[in-house]
């Protein structure tokens, strides 16, 4: 596997590689939802917060991390990111995503993930997998509308920056299921203006 930051873009969304000209833009997206911040994430990127977050997570990230700002609109609207990348393993994590309220629901999420998953599974990647907090129904639904497989619930997994503990459910998208699974999302795509 063999995964090169670079832009990835379709009609809805540009993926740019996450960059300091893009900071403040994406700290005013994260501003927009604080309530998301301290009940669904492990991290908190909002408020008084942002800039530790940005030092941890978006200065420097590391090998086993690429961060992608989300454009729609020539505007940061948020961010998805490869995480736990693991090229001997020839496997990855598609997460740390936020998005402003204003682009959720729409064709924004998909596109976004079409995106990766294409670049991911083109790059030589076996499986994609998504971790998501067990209490976040509206991106459970979300990961599973993509087309990827539950596979399990990791109990107590992680204590948030609040102080909860969090279970984790894990889905998966392997290879050879990666074809079946971009055409539908390429269905779902096409019937968006």
């Amino acid at each position: 596997m063999q995964l090169e930051p670079k832009v990835l873009e379709n009609r809805f969304v540009r993926l740019e590689p996450m960059s300091e000209a893009r900071r403040e833009e994406f700290r005013g997206a994260c501003d927009a939802d604080p309530q998301t911040w301290t009940e669904l994430y492990p991290y908190a990127m909002g408020a008084e917060h942002f800039d530790a977050g940005w030092s941890r997570l978006y200065a420097d990230p590391g090998p086993d991390r690429m961060n992608f700002a989300v454009i729609v609109g020539g505007r940061c609207m948020g961010v998805s990111s490869y995480l736990s990348i693991a090229p001997l393993d020839q496997a990855l994590e598609i997460g740390g995503t936020y998005y402003h309220p204003d682009v959720r629901g729409g064709p924004v999420n998909p596109a976004c993930k079409r995106l990766l998953m294409g670049h991911a599974f083109g790059a030589g990647a076996r499986r994609v997998q998504y971790k998501v907090d067990a209490i976040n129904a509206r991106s459970r639904a979300a990961v599973l509308k993509l087309g990827a497989v539950q596979e399990g619930i990791l109990r107590q997994d992680r204590v948030t920056w609040t102080g909860r503990i969090r279970d984790t459910v894990i889905f998966s998208i392997l290879a050879d299921e990666w074809p079946g699974v971009r055409d539908g999302l390429d269905r779902r795509l096409a019937m968006f203006p």
